[in-house]
């Protein structure tokens, strides 16, 4: 692959890439080591795709590869991580909000929300980029609704209740 047209998918991938690394694994340089390492590999990668679609979903399934990788690995366990900024940069605080929630929910359920909300992936693409079968993908996708839904009414009633104490 020439140079050019690396940076041309580098561009077009690379937001995409970023976020599903951040919602596995929660912290902005561990991230940023997987997008590396997984643009690394697409740069040396031999072998063409067929259409945009299918290099799209290789390089989401390097990622959650490389991210699952970076969970198991002993260093990622062993190491104390020091307090991070959140990716407010361009959010209001209903946005912050929500992303806050999404990311308290566990992880199998954080990856098909964000395959199926942030990057506009119909089920059954979800499931083949996840190993999943489409059944668990539809499962997983309501049960994340219900846990995103409960989370937030929580919030809401808590402060609520905060509120009205204050007055």
């Amino acid at each position: 692959m020439n140079d050019d047209i690396f940076c041309e998918k580098l561009e077009l991938y690379k937001d995409t890439v970023f976020r599903i690394a951040y919602s596995y694994l929660k912290n902005i340089s561990d991230a940023e080591d997987v997008c590396q390492d997984v643009f690394l590999k697409f740069y040396t990668y031999e072998k063409s795709f067929a259409d945009n679609g299918e290099e799209k979903a290789w390089l989401i399934r390097i990622t959650i590869n490389k991210c699952k990788d970076m969970l198991k690995s002993s260093w990622k366990n062993t190491r104390t991580d020091l307090d991070e900024c959140r990716l407010t940069y361009s959010m209001n605080e209903a946005q912050q909000e929500l992303l806050e929630t999404v990311m308290s929910i566990p992880e199998k359920y954080r990856i098909i929300i964000h395959l199926y909300y942030y990057e506009q992936y119909p089920i059954k693409d979800i499931a083949q980029i996840t190993g999943r079968k489409i059944s668990t993908v539809q499962t997983q996708l309501q049960r994340a609704r219900k846990l995103i839904e409960k989370k937030l009414k929580e919030e809401e009633e808590y402060e609520q209740k905060f509120i009205h104490s204050d007055i």
